[in-house]
């Protein structure tokens, strides 16, 4: 395994697959994309989010490795979170119409999130403001939603993947299995002769994906979550490439810590609704005061899917009025 420097982002090589950590601007730092070599051209997955420092960035490495865009021949995407897709249109354009590949629930949320008017934002909106967001900070949640949609445009033409056939990713077949639950649509590749997957955000090392509760996607995420989590806890993995941080390949193991952690973290917010709660209360509580805008918003729409989750097990009841919901044991 080799590494090289470029505009402060490494990139390494695991045997035929680049491995290029994408800048962000937001505490996550890197988000990686992966290009793998094939007989008509390269295959990109999840390209980051779109800045100024991640364009220039892909730039540099593609002349560095002596790739010009038009030598990209298909752009493949785990998910639609803007940190993955948001470049995809960019390649597209700068590849000469390289098509761009995902699946078709993902490629429905970027239409509710960034396409036009955007109806998502208002759906979000009314959710947090029934879940106890305070009105003076709506301004900057909404600001910060809206701020995205640069980050993804221009947008793809969409190839929708057929989960039921395999992908072709650089040189090699893989199979798509759908594990929603960080993200409805999220799809992970495998190939099992070389035990090896490209698994996006759905099993990170060390850190611990997000898991939102969307109005009208996934009525309950986190029980999604865990169930693609004892899913792919039954694959051999010699070799898993992550979304964030760095190739790994106890995946089995780490499955089962995300099961545990959410399983804690169940029961530390459960413990708080021994008198009723908004879900804003209970995140304030579980993630603190210190939150940006940005980390607020997340950790907002993970403490009501995990609320949710306690509903439906019965171990909590909500109550709504005033137009306000609040939990409580049950």
């Amino acid at each position: 395994m080799s590494s090289r420097l470029s505009l402060s982002t490494t990139v390494t090589e695991h045997g035929d697959v680049l491995q290029v950590k994408v800048p962000l601007p937001f505490p996550l730092r890197f988000v990686n994309s992966y290009l793998l070599p094939g007989p008509g051209g390269w295959t990109l997955i999840d390209p980051g989010l779109r800045t100024e420092a991640a364009e220039l960035l892909w730039e540099s490495v593609l002349a560095e490795r002596g790739i010009r865009f038009d030598h990209i021949e298909r752009i493949v995407l785990t998910h639609h979170h803007p940190d993955h897709y948001g470049l995809a249109g960019w390649f597209q354009e700068r590849s000469g119409g390289a098509p761009v590949l995902m699946s078709r629930t993902a490629w429905e949320q970027t239409r509710l999130l960034w396409g036009e008017g955007q109806p998502m934002t208002e759906k979000l909106m009314a959710l947090f403001r029934t879940n106890g967001l305070p009105a003076e900070l709506e301004k900057a949640v909404r600001e910060n939603m809206d701020s995205f949609v640069q980050a993804v445009s221009p947008q793809p033409q969409v190839t929708i993947i057929d989960e039921a056939q395999k992908v072709r990713l650089g040189k090699d077949d893989y199979e798509p299995i759908h594990t929603p639950g960080h993200a409805s649509g999220h799809l992970i590749f495998y190939r099992a002769e070389t035990a090896t997957m490209f698994c996006g955000d759905h099993v990170l090392p060390q850190i611990s994906p997000n898991v939102s509760y969307l109005p009208g996607i996934d009525e309950n995420p986190l029980a999604s979550y865990m169930a693609s989590l004892e899913l792919i806890s039954r694959y051999e993995v010699r070799l898993a490439f992550p979304g964030h941080r760095e190739p790994f390949a106890h995946l089995q193991q780490r499955a089962k810590e995300l099961i545990a952690h959410h399983r804690q973290r169940l029961e530390s917010m459960r413990v708080l609704l021994t008198q009723p709660r908004t879900a804003y209360d209970v995140c304030r509580a579980a993630f603190g005061e210190k939150l940006s805008t940005h980390q607020l918003r997340f950790a907002l729409s993970e403490t009501v899917a995990h609320l949710i989750w306690l509903r439906e097990q019965g171990a909590a009841r909500c109550t709504e009025r005033d137009g306000i919901i609040r939990y409580e044991q049950q």
